[in-house]
């Protein structure tokens, strides 16, 4: 197995510097990259894998199997996963710098895979792109509203740029049937949806440990931290598994599972932004997410909702659970572990996470003839899509709407029982303090969005 690992941990270089930040408009604005263009259906994809170990490697070998695609680069800060990595890929290239990679191998990479925790998202897509690579970005798409807004407008700036947001399930069969049943009217306009999951992504409430591990060999801690506050490695808190629940590094239980089930009320109902949103669950700690949510939303009206529609997110197994009578279930039935449902004019549709939907009224379960539709490969729709074969399912110019509808709920949650105006086309709230958490506190040097850009802050 021949592999090179680059352990570079250099300050960011003023080339790399413009390659990561992303400016809106004014005498700092870059222009538009080359894109790497497909040469035909059978040409040869040159991919690159951003994080690599954990849901990244389950990415990697399927991101793999399109056709054409070969794996030139691998980057990872740690060094056990790029092992296993190159294991299966011992042609690829292998760093754990995205930054040196991009240096070294920029004109050999065609598209990118990102896969890391959440709070890395934005910057190294944001410096793929602004090289000209189709990217393939894990869900939620963005850390924060302003990465995620300038995500959007990079891939609406230069179209030929094929974008995805790593949600699998969109491309089931039993999401995609849902939404096509739906669209065939089996419930008439709908009034209501409630979403829910029963798992927690909650961190300590007291915030960080007051201590400060050493950092195991294999690990560039540097690198990991990323874009983030400085703060000492502590073993088990953060990496690999736990990072989740920090608001510095993760997006709590409803960025992790939310862009899942948000998607099909989305593709359902076309809904746009939410106008409003409001949380009646506890109050995320200024460290961590809290380990429940209960966040309700209100939208305008699409030709698929009754004027006044509203959503409720609510995850974790304690006091924030769904509302069960309003799904109409007959007696002794009980709703999934996780999932939706839509409340219609003639009914109601239960959305199960990974399964088919089933449809009551008034107690009584409804025989609904089913739109079905096949799966489709989520990994090679994009991988052929960037040889120029077919399009996208959850290109950003959707994937962001979805996302931006979990992050407003993200920020809502740190203000218990204060109902937020979101103005979605100005990225402010009518709120100061809320609008501050639209962008993050970088570190020096490493900003991925200039703050002075976002409204409600001049």
């Amino acid at each position: 197995m021949a592999y090179r690992v680059v352990l570079t941990s250099h300050p960011t270089s003023r080339r790399s510097l413009l390659k990561t930040m992303v400016f809106f408009g004014g005498a700092g604005a870059i222009g538009l990259p080359r894109v790497t263009l497909a040469r035909g259906p059978n040409a040869t994809l040159n991919l690159a894998a951003v994080g690599v170990g954990g849901q990244g490697a389950s990415d990697l070998r399927a991101a793999a199997r399109g056709e054409g695609v070969r794996i030139v680069a691998l980057c990872d800060v740690d060094a056990n996963n790029l092992v296993a990595a190159t294991a299966d890929f011992d042609d690829a290239r292998a760093f754990t710098d995205y930054r040196v990679m991009f240096d070294e191998m920029g004109d050999d990479i065609d598209a990118v895979v990102v896969s890391t925790p959440d709070h890395m998202h934005g910057a190294i897509a944001l410096a793929a792109m602004q090289l000209g690579k189709h990217v393939y970005v894990q869900k939620p798409l963005a850390h924060n509203l302003a990465e995620l807004r300038a995500m959007q407008q990079a891939a609406a700036d230069n179209p030929r740029l094929v974008t995805q947001m790593g949600t699998q399930i969109h491309s089931h069969e039993a999401y995609r049937t849902a939404v096509a049943t739906l669209r065939a009217g089996a419930i008439g306009k709908v009034r209501e949806a409630h979403l829910w999951v029963s798992k927690s992504w909650a961190g300590p409430p007291e915030g960080r440990p007051a201590r400060a591990d050493t950092v195991p060999p294999h690990l560039a801690w540097d690198l990991w931290l990323g874009v983030a506050p400085e703060r000492p490695y502590v073993r088990g808190s953060y990496h690999p598994a736990n990072w989740r629940g920090w608001i510095d590094f993760g997006s709590g239980t409803l960025g992790d599972m939310g862009c899942h089930i948000f998607d099909p009320v989305f593709s359902c109902l076309d809904l746009g932004m939410p106008t409003h949103v409001v949380s009646k669950g506890p109050a995320h700690h200024p460290e961590t997410f809290a380990p429940d949510s209960d966040i309700r939303y209100r939208f305008d009206a699409t030709r698929h909702t009754t004027d006044g529609f509203t959503m409720r997110w609510t995850d974790g197994s304690g006091a924030s659970r769904p509302d069960a009578s309003r799904a109409q279930l007959p007696d002794g039935e009980r709703l999934p572990g996780a999932g939706s449902f839509l409340v219609g004019e003639r009914g109601v549709m239960v959305i199960p996470h990974w399964d088919t939907p089933r449809f009551y009224r008034d107690g009584q379960a409804l025989d609904v003839p089913l739109e079905r539709r096949e799966s489709n490969d989520h990994y090679t729709e994009f991988t052929d899509a960037c040889r120029g074969v077919g399009k996208t399912s959850t290109p950003f110019s959707y994937s962001a709407r979805v996302t931006e509808a979990v992050l407003v709920g993200t920020v809502a949650g740190r203000f218990r029982d204060r109902e937020l105006a979101w103005d979605s086309p100005r990225l402010a709230f009518d709120d100061a303090e809320a609008t501050r958490a639209v962008h993050r506190t970088y570190r020096d040097g490493r900003d991925v969005v200039p703050t002075p850009v976002l409204a409600g802050e001049r």
